[in-house]
């Protein structure tokens, strides 16, 4: 359904550094980058989430959050402790969900710059 999603941040560098450790425990890395923006995926030029550069980003409100596909528990785990180790706000520690289902393993942070962001493994 998403081609690729933006999240607009305050301090590239920051931001970057977050998402450079957060999105590498997953399999993910940096496909481009410019003075406005760092793109993050698989492929070279081809970003499934971009990071904006914008003095007046703000994260979205409440009930909004982005998850991210793990494909194991143990880089969920790996997520979550690189997101602690690089200026994210735990948001729930890596662990299974009961309430969403018996095998929803879960570990949930707020970034730097405030966007609600979860690594998850459903199976």
């Amino acid at each position: 359904m998403l081609h690729h999603i933006s999240l607009g941040v305050r301090d590239l560098a920051r931001a970057g550094a977050f998402y450079d450790a957060t999105l590498a425990a997953l399999g993910y890395r940096r496909v481009f980058e410019d003075d406005e923006a760092i793109g993050y995926g698989l492929v070279d030029d081809q970003d499934l989430l971009c990071l904006k550069l914008r003095d007046d980003s703000h994260p979205p409100g409440a009930g909004f959050h982005l998850a991210f596909a793990a494909s194991s528990r143990a880089q969920v785990d790996a997520f979550h402790t690189a997101a602690l180790a690089t200026g994210g706000t735990d948001n729930g520690a890596a662990g299974l969900r009961p309430d969403y289902g018996d095998h929803y393993y879960a570990a949930f942070v707020i970034d730097p710059d405030g966007h609600r962001i979860e690594a998850v493994i459903n199976g």
